[in-house]
């Protein structure tokens, strides 16, 4: 009777861990579908790929502007903005350009190197913009991203998902799909050896 009760809840344990690897496993392929369909494409559609470093020529804020996109809308959160317009001399090929934030700055506003977030603070946003252009001046030399194959003229401060945070983001799901596959097999191996050990 024991015996039988122990082969019962050994059972039970190797199914609730089999449950529990197949489990992971597909969590782990959700999360590559979740980052294949909304971090890759970010990823790949970027050109400013080489690096290279900028120094700064000037640093000028404009009068408040709108995003044009946002032109129109119905939001109470957009509010205008002083526009901070970065210019840097490109070291890669001595170029004048402008200089944006990410890639997204770019397509918020092509006018302004900076976009803020949606706030209703417009004094913080402004300090902020002050902030950055006063740290511009005084920060002449710094690392930048240009696009080598001069589709974009323009060139960016910093990438949304670099090489380095996309392999992070992979990481996870990577050590989950690790996991799991690796308590399917130990599932597997101990059933193997349950029933070797009973033929003998």
């Amino acid at each position: 009777m024991l015996g039988k009760k122990l082969v019962t809840a050994q059972k039970r344990g190797e199914t609730r861990a089999l449950c529990l690897g197949l489990g992971m496993v597909a969590c782990s392929m959700m999360m590559y579908f979740f980052i294949g369909i909304t971090i890759v494409p970010f990823y790949t559609r970027s050109v400013w790929t080489a690096e290279t470093v900028c120094k700064v020529l000037k640093a000028n804020i404009k009068d408040k502007v709108l995003s044009p996109n946002s032109e129109g809308s119905e939001d109470e959160d957009i509010f205008p903005y002083p526009c901070l317009q970065v210019w840097v001399n490109l070291t890669a090929s001595g170029q004048e350009v402008m200089l944006y934030q990410t890639e997204d700055t770019l397509e918020r506003n092509s006018k302004c190197s900076y976009v803020p977030g949606k706030s209703e603070n417009s004094k913080e946003v402004k300090a902020r913009i002050e902030t950055i252009a006063s740290n511009f001046k005084k920060y002449q030399t710094f690392p930048c991203y240009y696009d080598p194959g001069g589709t974009q003229t323009n060139v960016i401060l910093s990438r949304l998902y670099p090489p380095k945070g996309l392999l992070f983001a992979f990481l996870w799901p990577t050590l989950m799909f690790t996991g799991g596959c690796l308590i399917i097999v130990l599932v597997k191996i101990s059933q193997y050896v349950s029933v070797l050990s009973a033929w003998q």
